[in-house]
């Protein structure tokens, strides 16, 4: 006899690990998007002044590592003071845990308890989880904090900087690559393909509904490079 849907086994990672990786990839999808927008925001403006292609090829290279490198270093600097903050409560924890362990316990009661818990079965979770490892169970639950998987900001940077780095290539090649007559609409067809999958990847990631990100993203990269494109245009024909 086959399991009910209530009885079947769940396959879904809930781990810790499983929503550090979601986020990653997450942060991922979002870091090639920008490379896309703001890359290709500048070569298309740049195409409306020349057709130059080593002017275009200059304005996107410089575009694409500014981009990658600015983007490494926000996330390394937002990541480490992640990180500290994490260390400087679990330092606290422990000294609490080391001071006064009998409120701690009493503490992680009323936190267990107040997840659902009866007062009876929250304290005895409360002592098996402070017998077992202190420190990881106030972590978890007061803090919110892994502390075997906290947060790197080097990993951050690194990712930040790929991902924004191949994101920004397709717009860059796509603008140097044809011959001056297409370019700019196979950059254009070419952005806006991209931006459909980084929305529908988002959205899938999300576990939101595809057709509102698509719409959202395709739309913002159509905006950013009419725009720029005009401004571009503009400032070609009055000679700047």
């Amino acid at each position: 006899m086959e399991p009910t849907p209530d009885e079947a086994p769940s396959h879904e990672p809930h781990d810790s690990a499983f929503g550090v990786r979601l986020n990653w990839l997450r942060a991922a999808v979002l870091g090639a998007n920008d490379g896309i927008v703001s890359t290709a925001g500048l070569v298309v403006g740049v195409a409306g002044a020349t057709t130059d292609r080593a002017a275009l090829l200059t304005a996107g290279l410089a575009g694409l590592l500014a981009g990658s490198l600015s983007m490494a270093v926000g996330e390394y600097v937002s990541v480490s003071t992640q990180r500290d903050s994490e260390r400087a409560a679990l330092a606290v924890e422990r000294r609490e845990l080391r001071e006064q362990p009998e409120a701690e316990l009493d503490e992680l009661t009323d936190l267990l308890a107040a997840r659902g818990l009866t007062r009876d079965v929250a304290r005895e979770a409360a002592e098996q989880l402070t017998e077992r490892d202190a420190l990881r169970a106030h972590a978890r639950v007061e803090l919110g904090i892994d502390p075997d998987s906290l947060t790197n900001p080097w990993h951050a940077a690194a990712a930040s900087f790929l991902a924004f780095t191949v994101g920004a290539l397709l717009p860059l090649l796509a603008m140097v690559l044809p011959p001056a007559d297409a370019r700019l609409w196979v950059t254009v067809l070419s952005v806006l393909a991209a931006l459909t999958g980084t929305g529908w990847w988002s959205a899938r990631l999300g576990a939101a509904p595809a057709r509102p990100a698509v719409v959202r993203v395709v739309g913002g990269g159509a905006l950013a490079m009419g725009v720029t494109y005009a401004v571009g245009s503009l400032l070609g024909a009055v000679g700047v």
